[in-house]
C-alpha cells in the first residue's frame, strides 16, 4: 500500500506532529513498507494456532515464604520526628 504525500500529512497532523516538507517523501516510504509487511502478516493461516501470552512455557520458581529479617519497627521509627502508636505522624499536604 503506497501512501501519498497529502496522506502522511492528514496522519501527522492526526497525531500532532510536525514533519517538515523535505521529510514527507521518506515517511511516506517508510509507512508503505510497514503498511506492506503487515498485510503480508494477515495473509499468514494462524487457524488452530493458539495465542500465547509469552513464547516460553516457563513456570515461575517461588521461594519459600519465611522471614529472613528480624522486625526493626521500633529501631526505624526512634529515628522519625514524629510519631503516635506505632505509625508515622506527617504534616498533612491536602486540606
Amino acid at each position: 500500500m503506497a501512501l501519498d504525500h497529502q496522506t502522511v500529512l492528514d496522519i501527522a497532523r492526526l497525531a500532532r506532529l510536525r514533519i517538515d516538507d523535505a521529510s514527507v517523501d521518506r515517511y511516506a516510504q517508510e509507512l508503505s513498507r510497514i503498511l506492506d509487511f503487515v498485510e503480508q502478516m494477515n495473509q499468514i493461516d494462524t487457524q488452530g494456532v493458539l495465542p500465547l501470552a509469552h513464547p516460553h512455557e516457563g513456570r515461575l520458581r517461588l521461594r519459600q515464604d519465611v522471614v529472613s529479617e528480624t522486625d526493626q519497627r521500633d529501631a526505624f521509627q526512634e529515628l522519625a520526628p514524629a510519631k503516635e502508636a506505632g505509625l508515622y505522624l506527617v504534616p498533612r499536604v491536602i486540606e
